[in-house]
């Protein structure tokens, strides 16, 4: 049988400042995006036939294979947080630096030439490269050993100098950082550390525009959820969405679930342990998750993560192949998701729960049944085409 690890965790009650993702700043965030021409809402996509046969009231996927044309959602966190950081270096709030000013002539003279450096599976590189590109300005990316090739050339494309090395994507962080430090560069990275935390906030505030159009959309229908299930790398984006959703429904908070790999499972096994320590995964993360293969969790998160998750879960690779052929082969009228390895992982995990005996007791004791909403985000399409044929097409990742 297939690895599937769940934590029920205590949650904290201690008080956290979650003021920075609040609506005002999911507003500031989403308006900055929409000055972008590329911006268009992307998909929720509502699968109703799939929730009948599998037993639930509702499944909705977020479908950001759609955001600005990248075939991924990273591009939100760090556009947002370049455009923040210029708009201070040069004396502006970020409401005043729509992107036809960010790019501006005028804008690239006040600031001169700057490198934005950062370490990336894929998904996030792209999005730094592709505002740098924009920016008239250089990127540096560094990319872990295993990561796609399709994805590499993808960074390049934007005028990136970027590579893939023969270390994790955790010591890919500290070779940006440190490039960063000796080059003058500006590291925008969703890690965080002791003295690197600004940026990283900026990052999770710009992910709060695919919380907010997906709560928007869902309050229009009358049915916001009963359940989101959220996976994780470091946990920016599920930080994000678990700060957002907890105070935008503060009054009927849903059950809320973090997914990661078995591989690189950070998250989990701070949960697990619940010492008040962050547990590391350290070593080869070799999961065809690849964003979501990171190892160090972030500290600014995890205090929202530990006050409001109920549940961690750890998952093998083929919960993830399951979630990318289901989506993308709809049953009836059901709308097509392509969902890349990362994207699909947890409605793989969805389905399972609900349909594979073995995991009754979790159903259960998470609380699935026909009166549940539930809410995913596939967070990128084909990012790696060759491998998303692979899988859906071919068969490959079907069983251990």
């Amino acid at each position: 049988m297939e690895k599937f690890n769940l934590v029920k965790f205590n949650t904290k009650q201690e008080d956290i400042n979650m003021s920075y993702l609040d609506e005002k700043n999911a507003e500031k965030a989403i308006n900055f995006h929409k000055s972008f021409p590329q911006y268009k809402k992307t998909p929720l996509v509502e699968l109703k036939e799939l929730s009948k046969e599998i037993g639930l009231k509702n499944f909705y996927i977020k479908d950001e294979s759609y955001r600005f044309g990248l075939n991924a959602f990273k591009v939100l966190g760090g556009s947002y947080a370049i455009g923040s950081y210029i708009a201070e270096k040069i004396g502006k709030d970020i409401n005043e630096l729509p992107y036809e000013k960010l790019i501006s002539e005028e804008i690239r003279k006040k600031l001169g030439d700057i490198i934005f450096v950062s370490a990336t599976d894929g998904n996030h590189g792209r999005g730094i490269a592709w505002t740098a590109n924009k920016l008239k300005q250089k990127s540096k990316i560094f990319m872990p050993k295993g990561s796609s090739t399709e994805r590499l050339k993808n960074i390049r494309t934007e005028n990136s100098d970027a590579d893939i090395y023969e270390y994790n994507y955790d010591d890919c962080v500290r070779l940006a950082n440190k490039y960063a430090e000796e080059n003058n560069g500006i590291l925008v990275q969703d890690t965080s550390w002791k003295g690197y935390e600004k940026i990283p906030r900026l990052i999770m505030q710009g992910y709060m525009t695919l919380a907010y159009e997906a709560y928007q959309d869902l309050k229009t229908k009358n049915e916001l959820p009963t359940h989101i299930f959220i996976q994780a790398g470091v946990g920016a984006l599920a930080s994000a969405v678990t700060g957002f959703f907890s105070t935008m429904m503060k009054d009927n908070l849903p059950i809320i679930a973090v997914v990661e790999p078995n591989k690189a499972n950070c998250l989990y096994r701070t949960a697990l342990a619940d010492d008040g320590k962050l547990h590391n995964v350290t070593g080869d993360m070799d999961s065809i998750m690849a964003g979501l293969c990171c190892g160090e969790p972030i500290t600014v998160g995890w205090p929202i993560l530990s006050k409001y998750i109920k549940y961690f879960i750890s998952v093998d690779d083929v919960y993830a192949a399951h979630g990318m052929r289901l989506l993308g082969n709809p049953l009836k009228d059901d709308k097509k998701v392509i969902s890349g390895e990362s994207g699909a992982v947890t409605s793989g995990v969805v389905h399972k729960l609900m349909t594979d005996k073995n995991l009754e007791k979790y159903k259960k004791e998470i609380g699935l049944d026909e009166n549940s909403v539930v809410l995913c985000f596939s967070t990128e399409g084909d990012t790696d085409k060759e491998r998303y044929r692979k899988i859906v097409w071919d068969g490959e990742y079907q069983s251990l």
